[in-house]
């Protein structure tokens, strides 16, 4: 399996850029909105019902997000996606999640150990390629339980906001970049045993490792399948 993160829902919106940064977010991370595609603010706009502005505000957050970007005399486009950048995301998450692993052998409380090993015998239910996507889910909520558990409000915006956006959107188009729950299930054991024994140390070695696991399971299936991009 792909090391990953919950999918956390944004809070109710509060505004009309809100909603429309939220309704625009789904588009684009359930592929209605393609990888590299313009976002042609009439069009939009008329779709949705908004002015030119709130919908200008709801892009700004998409590119907060990672999910747009703007380039030079072509406007805002949905971020494209290559091999290169789902790499450079593992890299960057093999460190931050070893960190956070640390961390929540230090801090998780009783009830936050208890969510943890819950999920984790959740995943074993669902670790048969018939439940992929309900152990996909599961995986994002295992990852979740850990960053969260880090109690470091920081690092928890980091990763929950920033880099997961992106892992979910490169999962759907990547199946390869994907859980491989059996040895994935192993791994969440080590890293579950060594946050409860309150092993920080070990804790964030076997969180690095496993992500590193899943960089090189992705890094295998880009060799496997010519459709991928360099």
């Amino acid at each position: 399996m792909d090391s990953g993160f919950s999918h956390t829902q944004d809070k109710q919106p509060k505004t009309l850029a809100d909603r429309v940064y939220t309704q625009l977010r789904a588009a684009i991370l359930d592929g209605d909105l393609e990888p590299g595609s313009k976002i042609s603010e009439p069009e939009l706009a008329k779709t949705y019902g908004v002015s030119r502005s709130s919908l200008r505000e709801a892009i700004a957050k998409l590119e907060s997000s990672n999910l747009v970007e703007r380039q030079a005399n072509l406007g805002a486009r949905v971020i494209s996606l290559s091999n290169a950048s789902l790499l450079e995301i593992y890299q960057v998450r093999e460190s931050l999640e070893g960190l956070a692993a640390r961390l929540a052998a230090q801090h998780m409380t009783t009830a936050e150990l208890d969510n943890m090993h819950e999920l984790l015998a959740h995943q074993r239910s669902f670790c048969k390629p018939i439940a992929e996507k309900k152990y996909q889910s599961l995986d994002f909520d295992f990852h979740s339980s850990i960053v969260l558990g880090s109690h470091n409000q920081r690092l928890i915006r980091i990763l929950s906001r920033d880099l997961f956006e992106l892992v979910h959107f490169y999962r759907r188009k990547f199946s390869g970049s994907g859980p491989r729950p059996d040895q994935a299930l192993i791994e969440h054991s080590e890293i579950v045993a060594a946050i409860t024994r309150r092993d920080g140390e070990m804790a964030e070695v076997m969180m690095r490792h496993h992500i590193r696991a899943a960089r090189e399971h992705a890094k295998k299936s880009f060799t496997d399948d010519s459709s991928l991009t360099a």
